[in-house]
């Protein structure tokens, strides 16, 4: 069966193979949190995004086969409340912002900053700095070429608009733009968006309704 990106509160996960990585989706928790288990075809090596809850299942998806790295896409507590037992349990480095490494519940073993790189096996994913949901959320990037573009947005970006900034005019407007510059001006329609909540998207799909998220104010 074909990727769809739609997964449920104790379903099963759903798997994306592309040429270099295979993306795993599973939802954890009581507040719908996305989780993202990706792996280098070629070596095997694992990377999570966001050990969100529920570690038995983190752990029980990641199997046998080790994973060198987790990632938290921002301090926000629904995002790591299982990371102290699945990083114990893999071995793992934690990696985030340095501006939200601190609110994490154990010590961050690499920050990374906007435009750093995180090795998966023998691709990289690229750091991209939204700031506004959080001071240090972070977008993963995976790029497999040409329109092959891939986006784990935390909570910055959804279907519908970009993360809750507590009706904050000035953090709303410092997402926006970042939103705006750093993935809708970069990357083309296709690109395909991995929520930290919910139904995956595309740019595409949003990007004609960035006016009215502007205007809007959220």
């Amino acid at each position: 069966m074909s990727y769809t990106g739609n997964v449920t509160q104790g379903g099963p996960p759903d798997v994306r193979e592309l040429t270099d990585v295979t993306i795993t989706k599973i939802e954890v928790g009581d507040f719908g949190n996305n989780a993202y288990l990706l792996r280098c075809r070629e070596t095997g090596d694992g990377l999570l995004i966001d050990a969100a809850a529920e570690a038995d299942r983190l752990i029980e998806l990641i199997g046998d086969t080790p994973i060198s790295k987790i990632v938290t896409t921002h301090r926000h507590q629904d995002h790591w409340m299982a990371l102290e037992e699945v990083a114990k349990a893999t071995g793992a480095q934690t990696i985030a912002h340095p501006l939200d490494a601190p609110h994490l519940p154990v010590p961050v073993t690499q920050t990374v900053e906007h435009g750093d790189r995180i090795a998966l096996g023998v691709v990289s994913l690229e750091v991209i700095h939204l700031r506004g949901h959080t001071p240090g959320s972070i977008t993963l990037l995976y790029d497999g070429g040409g329109p092959n573009k891939h986006l784990f947005t935390g909570d910055s970006l959804f279907p519908g608009g970009v993360g809750n900034t507590q009706k904050d005019p000035a953090r709303f407007e410092q997402l926006y733009t970042d939103v705006v510059e750093r993935l809708f001006d970069r990357f083309p329609d296709e690109t395909w968006v991995y929520p930290g909540h919910g139904k995956d998207t595309t740019l595409g799909a949003e990007r004609p309704a960035l006016p009215e998220w502007k205007a809007r104010g959220w």
